[in-house]
Formats: C-alpha cells, structure tokens, sequence
C-alpha cells in the first residue's frame, strides 16, 4: 500500500490504485475537500491528489499507515493544538489508518486555506491596480 511511484493522471485513478478500503477513506476526504471548498479544481501535483483555489490549497495522499495530508505550513500553524494528537512536520500532518480520520477538522483548515488564498490573491490584484 505504499504511495504507487507511478503517476496518475487524475484523482480517481490515484484513488483506484488502492485496496478497497483506503480507496473509501480517500474518496471521503475528496468529498469533505469538496464540500469545503467547492470552486477548488481537482488535479495531480507532486504525484498526489490536490484541490487548487488561487494556487494549491491542499494536497492528499495514501501510505502504509496513514493517510497524509498537506494544507501547508500555515494551516498547520493554525490548527497545531487540534493537531497535536497526530504526528507531522512544518506542512503535513498524518492520520493513522487505523483511527477515525478528524474528517470536521480537515474541512475546517480546508476553509481556512480557501480564504488565505482568496485574501492572497485578492491583495495581489490590489498591488497591480
């Protein structure tokens, strides 16, 4: 079940390179992603799954043991107490396959990095004009 080293051109065939299983927990998240940010685009970056609103919003993946998800250093930061419990770095955190995934706490930083990027992108147009 390690992260496939081939590439996939789309999220569902990313997903459809996994047991049964994980392709459940990974269709999940899309959806949660989905729902939380509904003018994101799907598409793969770095090999894994990614929702992309004014510049990548989040990226997910499968491993072994977990499911690996990337909402960038600031979403980190801002979550870090209620994402104290699982294991990370600066702009991952990984949730074990073998417990519940926090799917409420993954929309909550998806909208937050919605709204980083829409008030970076925002302030760019004003920098131009």
């Amino acid at each position: 079940m390690e992260k496939n080293k081939m590439t996939s051109d789309s999220i569902n065939e990313y997903i459809s390179k996994f047991p049964p299983e994980v392709q459940e927990l990974l269709e999940k998240v899309r959806q949660v992603i989905k729902e939380s940010a509904p003018e994101a685009q799907e598409k793969i970056s770095y090999q894994m799954p990614t929702f992309a609103l004014h510049g990548n919003l989040v990226h997910f993946a499968a491993y072994k043991n977990h499911i690996g998800f990337y909402p960038a250093p600031s979403g980190i930061q801002a979550f870090k107490h209620e994402l104290s419990n699982y294991k990370g770095a600066k702009g991952s955190i990984q949730f074990p396959l073998d417990q519940p995934l926090p799917y409420e706490l993954i929309s909550e930083i998806v909208k937050f990095r919605a709204a980083e990027n829409i008030e970076r992108a925002a302030s760019k147009i004003k920098k131009k004009n």
